[in-house]
């Protein structure tokens, strides 16, 4: 049995071999699946049933069946897909060559980036930019103008980012046209940096020329419009076409568009039909003429030249020029009028030395012919003349004085000479040569001067006798600061010796001199400052000279017009010592005035602290909230109160009066109701009133209106005259308050018809603590109504007094039409 079932296994072994091999020679099977089958056999080989092992080998023969199904049908899909995509890459690499033909037709380079932070690809030739390699295009500041770099930063960030897609085009520095286009392709950001070429960089050019050319035209025509010259153009009919607003305005049209729709012409006809003529022939008409201009008549010149399209002009205002060539031309003439006017003998000599002008003074001088000079004869031939005549100087050698004379021609500046001629005459000679040639001959008789100065100086010695007789120091310093003139009292005030005045001393030596009596170095200063001439003006200068040994000299300096200084010393000693006095006394005065002042103001201020408490303590008592009162109590606490709000009241107006002379006492300035205060005055007056048995009457005028002022003080004015009032009114008389608005000031008046006042009293009323009786009950400190007017005055009123004895008072205040200005009261 054991020997049949190895006869069967190895006929299964080559069956098997027959059943795989073939599929191991096609490679089939793997050679692992063999090499675990023979392992399994020849491992178990010997042990396996017959069974066994034909299950064994039908699996093997199932699976590798099976694997070699599915490899053969895997491979024959890779073999399609590997032909597919073989294709595909060549259609690939096709479709490249063409984008890269594409793309190397035209001057470009793309950029593409995968990401935000991606390096940049590179596609295409940068040389059209002007740099070399293709990264060098990202550098735009480098071959773009600055803007348009910043622009291309700007949107390549932006298109990188947030995928924003931009397109424009720039010129570049090179001068070539950049079409710069960015996108997102793909989730990739790409941009096309194009060189436009051909008609497109042609329109660009000419875009660009357009748009300048359009700015230049723009840019003239605002100049044209702006010129104060009125311009204009015409079509190739002549008429108007466009005017500037010169233009318009000269026509008197609204604008330029009027005057050329209307065709308002500046010029007259014969001016346009010449301008035509001109414009026919192809040149340009130039002509002066008179025009109206905005209804004035003008003098102008008009410019009008060809155009291609017709023609255009300018008229330019020549009035002014003419004007200023009229004006020359009268002044010219005045000039010869004043030269023929002058004493001074005036001849002009060409470079040719013939006479072209002479004055007739000249004439006069040398008494010589007019048809001569009309003759313009040479200046040696009036030289010889004059010699002839005995009208010069008699010389020895006339031959040489004359060369001497005529060498004016060829000098470089001015020369002078005195001619004395036989006559007895001396004449002043001045020769100025001109720079184009010729001489400029000035002749002055100076025989007149020299006689008149021999009388001055004999007036001189009379007026240095008039000097020394004078009591006040005189003293007169050159304009070099050396004394050149001094009388003798001004030696005697300083105690100076003949011996010191008469050296003709500088200012210095002189003020050393009389430093010892007067030590002030500031005076003497300023004194040898106004001698010297250091002040940038000089002018006159006052001072005082209290000297040591109790002299009192008034200084005066005053400048000379030769340059010179005069000082004078005048002794003053007793009118000072008068003045003295009479200051001592003064400020004595002022000194009492304002202790008095200061006095009131501090016993003002001390009384009022325990007088409040008096009112205050006798307030309480009076209430009885502490302790009822008898009936005497009761008025005796009544009397105590109404005493101390009478001395608070004085208090106050004291103090009042104290704040206003300090200037410290404010206005707290409102539109007040003058009808509501003067009740609210009268109010606090009604228990007075009615003890003294008196009618208050108000009359308030229905157009007073509000009053600007101090609500507060405009009630203590009227309390105090109200006061004023019932205390010199009699039982049974009316007291009268009006107030209306006159003339635009706003006059109230507190009228009674009590005793009046005497005229010598009505100039103190108004003055601090005076108080006048006057016969009646009525007694105070003389306030009330000195409170009344500084209150007035503060708020810019003023205060008006009307009485006679027996005839009762009228006391008015009245205040401005717009009542107190806030910055009045600042002030």
């Amino acid at each position: 049995m054991m020997r049949r079932a190895r006869q069967l296994g190895r006929r299964l072994d080559g069956a098997a071999t027959r059943l795989v091999l073939p599929g191991l020679a096609g490679g089939l099977c793997p050679s692992p699946v063999l090499a675990q089958a023979e392992s399994l056999l020849s491992l178990h080989g010997d042990t396996l049933s017959a069974g066994g092992l034909s299950l064994m080998f039908t699996g093997l023969v199932v699976f590798a069946t099976t694997t070699s199904v599915l490899y053969v049908r895997e491979r024959s899909r890779w073999q399609r897909r590997e032909g597919e995509l073989a294709a595909g890459l060549e259609a690939a690499r096709g479709h490249q060559e063409r984008l890269a033909a594409l793309l190397a037709a035209d001057p470009q380079v793309v950029l593409s980036w995968d990401g935000p932070d991606a390096k940049p690809v590179f596609e295409g030739d940068s040389g059209f930019l002007g740099v070399s390699g293709s990264a060098m295009a990202l550098a735009y500041g480098s071959w773009a103008p600055p803007a348009d770099a910043k622009r291309l930063e700007v949107a390549t960030e932006a298109l990188k980012e947030r995928g924003e897609a931009f397109a424009f085009t720039f010129r570049a520095k090179g001068g070539q046209y950049v079409d710069a286009e960015g996108r997102p392709v793909a989730g990739r950001a790409v941009i096309r940096l194009r060189e436009a070429s051909g008609e497109r960089a042609r329109a660009l050019t000419l875009q660009d020329d357009l748009v300048r050319v359009s700015a230049d035209q723009a840019t003239l025509a605002a100049l044209l419009a702006g010129l104060p010259q009125p311009v204009w153009t015409r079509d190739a009919n002549g008429r108007l076409s466009w005017v500037n607003g010169a233009y318009a305005r000269a026509v008197e049209a609204a604008d330029g568009a009027e005057a050329v729709k209307n065709g308002l012409e500046l010029f007259d006809r014969s001016e346009r039909e010449a301008a035509g003529r001109a414009r026919q022939e192809g040149r340009a008409f130039t002509m002066r003429a008179p025009v109206v201009m905005a209804g004035q008549r003008r003098i102008v010149d008009i410019l009008e030249t060809p155009t291609p399209t017709g023609s255009a002009g300018i008229a330019t205002d020549m009035s002014e020029l003419e004007a200023v060539r009229a004006d020359l031309q009268r002044q010219m003439d005045a000039h010869v009028s004043t030269l023929d006017r002058l004493k001074t003998a005036v001849a002009v000599f060409d470079a040719s030395q013939r006479l072209v002008y002479n004055n007739s003074g000249y004439e006069t001088l040398w008494s010589l012919d007019p048809n001569f000079l009309e003759s313009r004869p040479s200046d040696g031939e009036i030289l010889d003349r004059l010699r002839t005549e005995r009208r010069l100087p008699e010389l020895g050698d006339y031959r040489s004085w004359k060369a001497g004379v005529q060498a004016a021609y060829t000098a470089t500046r001015a020369s002078e000479d005195w001619w004395y001629l036989p006559d007895g005459r001396t004449i002043h000679v001045v020769a100025s040569p001109h720079p184009q040639g010729g001489v400029t001959y000035l002749f002055d008789d100076e025989t007149e001067r020299f006689t008149l100065e021999s009388r001055f100086n004999a007036l001189s010695r009379t007026q240095r006798e008039t000097l020394d007789s004078l009591r006040e120091g005189v003293a007169v310093f050159g304009s070099d600061g050396r004394l050149k003139l001094s009388n003798p009292a001004f030696a005697q005030l300083w105690k100076l010796t003949p011996e010191r005045t008469a050296g003709t001393p500088h200012i210095d030596e002189v003020v050393s001199l009389c430093r010892p009596l007067f030590p002030e170095d500031a005076v003497w200063t300023e004194i040898r400052s106004a001698v010297a001439g250091v002040r940038d003006a000089r002018e006159d200068y006052r001072c005082h000279m209290a000297r040591r040994d109790g002299t009192v000299l008034d200084c005066s300096a005053a400048p000379l017009p030769d340059g010179a200084t005069l000082i004078t010393f005048a002794d003053v000693t007793a009118g000072v010592n008068v003045e003295r006095a009479l200051t001592e006394r003064n400020e004595a005065l002022e000194k009492a005035s304002r202790l008095r002042e200061e006095f009131v103001h501090h016993v003002s201020y001390e009384l009022r602290s325990p007088l409040t408490n008096i009112i205050g303590f006798a307030q309480l008592l009076g209430e009885e909230t502490i302790g009822a009162l008898n009936e005497k109590q009761r008025d005796y606490a009544g009397h105590i109160v109404r005493s101390s709000g009478a001395l608070l009241a004085i208090i106050n107006d004291i103090l009042d009066l104290a704040s206003i002379d300090n200037g410290a006492l404010s206005l707290d300035l409102e539109e007040v109701d003058v009808a509501q205060t003067i009740a609210q005055a009268a109010t606090g007056l009604q228990d007075r009133l009615a003890d003294s048995k008196l009618e208050l009457k108000v009359e308030i005028a229905p157009h007073t209106g509000p009053l600007r002022a101090d609500g507060k003080r405009l009630r203590q004015i009227l309390f105090n005259l109200i006061s004023n009032a019932i205390g010199f009114s009699q039982p049974g008389q009316t007291i009268r308050v009006s107030a209306g608005r006159v003339g635009g000031e706003i006059r109230i008046t507190v009228a009674d018809d009590g005793r009046g006042i005497p005229d010598e009293v009505k100039e103190k009323v108004f003055d601090r603590f005076e108080s006048h009786s006057l016969g009646s009950r009525h007694r105070g400190v003389g306030l009330g109504l000195s409170i009344v007017r500084s209150i007035v005055e503060l708020h810019g009123g003023r205060i008006e007094l009307e009485s006679a004895p027996g005839a009762g008072t009228r006391v008015t205040a009245v205040f401005p039409p717009e009542g107190m200005r806030i910055s009045d009261a600042a002030e």
